[in-house]
C-alpha cells in the first residue's frame, strides 16, 4: 500500500516505529507534515496539495495529530476521507476524543464506568459542583490538556475555586472530577487496535505526585487486564469510533473508570514496557481494513 503518516516530526519514536513496521511489510510510506498541506474545495473534486504539489495517490493514512493543531489536522483528515482514502482513525472519531467533555458525554450514554464529573462556567457554582462529585479533594482538569498538563489536585474548596478562577481568567474550559483516592496515583493504559487490546501497562506516579503520566516521571509495568477492564477499554474505543486508541483507566471500588481516550497514543512507553510490537499490530490492522474497503468498493 501507499501509506501516509501525518506527523510534524518524522524523528519521533512513534512515527519512526510506524514507518519501520510498514516498510518491513513491503509498504511505501511517506511522513508528511500536517501543516504543509493546502486544501482545495471544489465541486465534486476535493484535492490536497503538499508543499504546493498534488499529494498523489494514497491508499491509507495514519493521523498523528498533536492537540495544538487539531482544527487544521482534522480538516486534512476529512479531505483525505472525501477523496476516498482509508484513514485508520477518522476525523469525526478524533474530534470526539479531543474534546474531553464531549468524550465523557458520549461514553456516559453507555454502560462504561466514568469518574463523576461536572462542567461549569460560573464561579459561584463551584462549591455546589464540588459537592456533586463528593469532594473535596477534586481534580481540576483543562479540557484540552495533554500529558498531565493542566491537571490540578485541589485539596480544599477554596483552593479549587482559586484554580478554576485562574483558568477561567485565561478563558480556559475546565472539568471538575471526583478524586479517586483508592487508585493511589496509578492508572492503566490499554492500547486498543481494532477489536483487541494488544498491550497494557500500569503507570505509577512518583512520590508526591498524583499524575501517573510517564512524561511526568511516572513508572510503568506490564499488566494483563482482567476481562472487565478489557471490555471497558474496547467499549470506550468502539463508542467513540476509534480503531486505534490509548484508553486510560483508573481502578476504583466500583470497577474500572475511563479517564481519557487518546486517538494518537504514544508508542514508546507501552512498547518498551510491554515488549509488544504495537506499530506492527497497527499496520496489520490497516492492511486488513483497507483491503476490505477495496473489496467492497
Amino acid at each position: 500500500m501507499r501509506m501516509v503518516i501525518l506527523s510534524r516530526q518524522p524523528t519521533l519514536y512513534s512515527t519512526r516505529t510506524l514507518v519501520e513496521a510498514a516498510e518491513r511489510r513491503g509498504h511505501h510510506v511517506r511522513v508528511l507534515d500536517t501543516l504543509q498541506f493546502d486544501i482545495r474545495v471544489s465541486r465534486q473534486n476535493p484535492e490536497l496539495f503538499y508543499q504546493g504539489e498534488p499529494v498523489g495517490p494514497v491508499d491509507a493514512v495514519i493521523p498523528r495529530i498533536g492537540a495544538s493543531i487539531t482544527f487544521f489536522g482534522l480538516a486534512v483528515v476529512r479531505q483525505f476521507e472525501m477523496m476516498g482514502v482509508y484513514c485508520v482513525n477518522e476525523s469525526q472519531a478524533i474530534a470526539r476524543s479531543r474534546d474531553k467533555l464531549r468524550c465523557l458525554q458520549i461514553l456516559s450514554r453507555h454502560d462504561i464506568g466514568l469518574p463523576p464529573t461536572v462542567y461549569t462556567r460560573q464561579a459561584d457554582h463551584v462549591p455546589a459542583c464540588i459537592d456533586r462529585v463528593d469532594g473535596p479533594p477534586v481534580v481540576v482538569k483543562l479540557l484540552e490538556g495533554t500529558q498531565g498538563i493542566g491537571v490540578v489536585l485541589a485539596e480544599t474548596t477554596p483552593t479549587a475555586s482559586s484554580v478554576i478562577e485562574a483558568f477561567h481568567g485565561l478563558d480556559q474550559n475546565i472539568l471538575i472530577q471526583k478524586f479517586i483516592a483508592e487508585a493511589k496515583g496509578s492508572d492503566i493504559r490499554a492500547l486498543v487496535v481494532g477489536r483487541k487490546v494488544v498491550a497494557a501497562m500500569k503507570r505509577k506516579a512518583v512520590s508526591g505526585e498524583f499524575r501517573s503520566n510517564l512524561h511526568r516521571g511516572g513508572t510503568a509495568v506490564k499488566v494483563r487486564l482482567t476481562a472487565e477492564y478489557r471490555r471497558t477499554a474496547l467499549a470506550a474505543a468502539r463508542v467513540l469510533g476509534l480503531r486505534v486508541a490509548g484508553v486510560d483507566l483508573i481502578e476504583s471500588r466500583e470497577g474500572p473508570m475511563v479517564m481519557e481516550v487518546n486517538s494518537s497514543p504514544g508508542l514508546e512507553g507501552i512498547q518498551k514496557t510491554t515488549g509488544v510490537d504495537v506499530a506492527t499490530a497497527i499496520i496489520e490492522h490497516m492492511e486488513e481494513e483497507a483491503n476490505t474497503v477495496v473489496r467492497s468498493s
